[in-house]
């Protein structure tokens, strides 16, 4: 895990295990919140002893910034913690956690004692805001990676944990392509400090503009590329045509995994735009 101060009392946590998932902490005087956690358990509890032991601050909150499991089965080891997150939240991870979290049981011993733990509190549409100390802490609805996604807005310091609606390569195959895009173009209005990446580097103010237009390029050539093989007679042929390096990505991104995410966007896209052709690819 790689550890990384944004702004006082405010803490980054990255995995170095999966996929650079990030999660945070905001510290304060008499307890601390947690913005989701770590994909790993052995990440998540080393998280969890630099703020309570190192810093002394009892975890009171945790936020999850939407239901993915790399983003929210670190929970159970903050016990006592109270769960917040969007309302989508709770019904995703109500009817998908327990599924997948049997599932990463089957496939990774680390992860046989985790439970899965639901929001106890939960916000709809506009936003909700928590005080931590002198800082407030602003749930904002970010959809498009995924129909719960939210992002925590730390208003004094304008920093924001984006959770997955910004990543170096976005991922919409949970998602929807327009919220993605107009979730995207809210970002830079905020007059950020620092742009918290669901997964990968933190964005500081002076990068964040280019880094939103860099994915919306990136989205604007798969929906043009996916349009185009929507007109094809065989849109096999020109599925597999497109190479993430034409989009503007490096395929290095992410421990490899961007080719995997850019393959699968494609494949999503098609299958939202074009239902009809979707067995002419299968």
């Amino acid at each position: 895990m790689i550890r990384e101060r944004v702004a006082d009392n405010v803490y980054v946590f990255t995995s170095e295990l999966y996929a650079s998932v990030n999660a945070g902490a905001v510290i304060g005087p008499d307890w601390s919140v947690v913005i989701d956690t770590l994909p790993l358990p052995e990440e998540t509890r080393e998280m969890r002893a630099f703020v309570e032991q190192e810093l002394g601050s009892q975890v009171r909150f945790v936020i999850y910034t939407h239901h993915h499991a790399d983003h929210t089965f670190g929970a159970s080891w903050f016990p006592g913690a109270r769960v917040l997150a969007h309302k989508h939240c709770l019904r995703l991870l109500a009817e998908r956690g327990g599924p997948g979290l049997a599932r990463a049981k089957q496939q990774n011993r680390e992860m046989q004692d985790v439970k899965l733990v639901l929001p106890e509190f939960t916000f709809d549409r506009g936003s909700v805001g928590l005080r931590v100390g002198n800082r407030t802490l602003e749930m904002v609805w970010l959809p498009g990676h995924s129909w719960d996604g939210s992002g925590v807005l730390i208003s004094e310091d304008r920093v924001l944990f984006s959770g997955d609606i910004m990543m170096p390569v976005p991922f919409l195959v949970d998602g929807d392509y327009d919220q993605m895009v107009d979730s995207l173009k809210r970002l830079p209005k905020m007059k950020l400090e620092s742009l918290v990446q669901g997964h990968g580097d933190v964005i500081l103010r002076g990068e964040v503009g280019t880094a939103v237009k860099e994915n919306l390029a990136y989205l604007s050539a798969v929906a043009k590329h996916v349009r185009k093989a929507g007109r094809r007679k065989d849109p096999s042929e020109v599925l597999g045509e497109l190479e993430i390096e034409d989009c503007g990505k490096s395929r290095i991104l992410l421990g490899g995994l961007a080719e995997e995410l850019h393959q699968r966007n494609i494949e999503a896209l098609f299958g939202m735009w074009f239902p009809e052709k979707q067995k002419l690819v299968a």
